[in-house]
């Protein structure tokens, strides 16, 4: 028998692939916590394992962010398009129109698991939440209703078709879809490149559900500002 560990051992995992499965797998550990806490709510026994738990994460979380950066990718946690920031920071901004009675999101991701544990977040933040596993997927559902969909959270690394093609397409249906990249991923030249053709923000894995909401809904409000402030200005 040949023991030759270097015919034997699976090849290695190239560190950008490697730095962003690792972030997946931390969201989906992360996301995974959140909701049997939330099932053990009350359960003083439990807290502070639950605590643990999430100190563990966080550190986890940490030493990834230093291997994306050393891998080159980008430092940055979270990341808005320029004009939707500048806009959420307006004071004087018009105020907002009557929001529809429940915001629409598509979720694309190759991670079954993620798509579990993003779709149950949503939903229970009072969104209509559909997914998909792949950007095929993505665009034959975006196709049959471009305007249904108020936000599209789209990961990076998926197979046959990624992140960047996908928006890409999506941009070519309607040119004013709102994505936002969620990744645990991504180059900071690629990042520019994507934000400088429209993309809405980014955001690295592993983030928090209430922090995956919160982001969403501010994108969301920023997006609606922005469309208003351009409707007024227009008017003007």
């Amino acid at each position: 028998m040949d023991n030759n560990p270097s015919e034997s051992a699976s090849p290695a995992r190239p560190p950008t692939a490697a730095t962003s499965e690792l972030n997946n797998l931390l969201e989906i550990i992360s996301g995974t916590s959140a909701a049997i806490e939330d099932i053990w709510t009350g359960n003083d026994a439990s807290q502070k394992y639950f605590d643990m738990l999430r100190t563990s994460v966080d550190r986890a979380a940490e030493v990834t962010a230093q291997l994306v950066e050393h891998a080159g990718g980008s430092d940055k946690k979270v990341l808005f398009h320029p004009e939707l920031a500048a806009f959420g920071k307006r004071k004087n901004a018009p105020p907002p129109p009557p929001a529809k009675a429940q915001r629409a999101i598509m979720v694309v991701d190759d991670e079954p698991m993620a798509l579990v544990l993003a779709k149950r977040v949503l939903s229970e933040a009072d969104f209509e939440v559909v997914t998909a596993q792949s950007g095929f997927e993505c665009l034959d559902l975006f196709r049959k209703r471009p305007h249904h969909f108020d936000l599209i959270l789209l990961d990076l690394a998926m197979p046959f078709m990624d992140g960047e093609e996908t928006f890409g397409r999506l941009r070519g249906i309607r040119p004013n879809v709102v994505v936002l990249l969620s990744t645990g991923f991504i180059a900071q030249e690629r990042l520019e490149r994507m934000l400088g053709a429209g993309m809405a923000g980014f955001l690295r894995k592993p983030h928090r559900p209430k922090e995956l909401v919160a982001n969403i809904r501010a994108i969301l409000e920023s997006v609606k500002m922005s469309r208003l402030g351009c409707a007024v200005d227009a008017i003007t």
